[in-house]
């Protein structure tokens, strides 16, 4: 099951300027997206349990990197805005960046729609988009780094280097190898759990996730998230009550030494 919140609800790209082999898992993923982003997506995220959500991660993502007011933040994979235009009255700048049109154009109309001027939405791949901007205080990739191949998620720290000013912290939030929701979805539920996933998707583990960067010089932390409340958000985005219940039982959850390894999704924080 928490796969379908990662399906249904992330805001995420695999990395672009990928080598040639790559193109067409980055078809497949634009065209998923697309379909998303043109169709439902926006209805299904405007939902008061996936809104709950993404308030939640906003006040997440501000402690962990300790972006503020005259912090400049970047998105990796932005999607239709909404964590980012959760972030944006807390701090300077936000620049979100997704490969899907359609993600962009509905993140800009939302942007303009509740007159938010400190946030820029750029479609395309995030390397081009980036070059020429200073270093940023906050990189944050949402659901990101799962769908990078092993190569290029050993790479990733090192580009990731040219984009945080020193002392810039990097935050990720991804699923876990070890998930038990997501044994029970493909165990209780595979169909809507192909539905909200894309075929070039897979999961991680925290240590081996955070080494590249380790390796790259970054100092590292890895905190888990969640059990219940991101997938029941995917799979009933109606349920506010529920999803504050299941946020609750996380809360406990999480700090459970051995169980917490069975969680659905962990944190990397990265700084420079």
């Amino acid at each position: 099951m928490a796969g379908v919140a990662q399906g249904a609800m992330k805001t995420a790209r695999p990395a672009t300027g990928a080598p040639a082999g790559s193109d067409a898992v980055l078809q497949r993923e634009l065209a998923y997206y697309e379909n998303l982003y043109s169709t439902y997506g926006p209805g299904l995220f405007a939902q008061p349990g996936v809104v709950l959500f993404r308030e939640y991660l906003a006040r997440r993502i501000l402690r962990a990197t300790g972006a503020g007011a005259e912090s400049r933040v970047l998105s990796i994979g932005c999607g239709i805005g909404d964590t980012e235009l959760l972030l944006a009255p807390h701090v300077a700048h936000v620049t979100g960046i997704d490969l899907s049109p359609a993600a962009i154009a509905e993140a800009r109309r939302a942007a303009s729609a509740r007159r938010v001027t400190n946030v820029q939405f750029v479609a395309g791949t995030w390397q081009t988009a980036a070059l020429g901007e200073e270093p940023f205080d906050a990189v944050v990739a949402i659901f990101f780094l799962h769908h990078l191949p092993d190569k290029d998620l050993a790479a990733f720290p090192i580009q990731l280097m040219r984009l945080l000013r020193p002392g810039g912290v990097f935050y990720a939030l991804d699923p876990s190898a070890r998930r038990l929701s997501g044994f029970l979805g493909q165990l209780l539920v595979p169909k809507l759990m192909e539905k909200y996933q894309t075929e070039d998707e897979r999961q991680l583990l925290p240590h081996s996730t955070a080494a590249p960067f380790r390796a790259a010089g970054f100092r590292t932390a890895t905190r888990w998230f969640d059990f219940a409340s991101t997938p029941l958000a995917g799979l009933f985005p109606s349920w506010a009550a529920g999803y504050r219940l299941a946020r609750a039982l996380d809360e406990a959850l999480t700090r459970v030494p051995l169980l917490r390894e069975l969680s659905s999704n962990f944190e990397l924080i990265a700084r420079r």
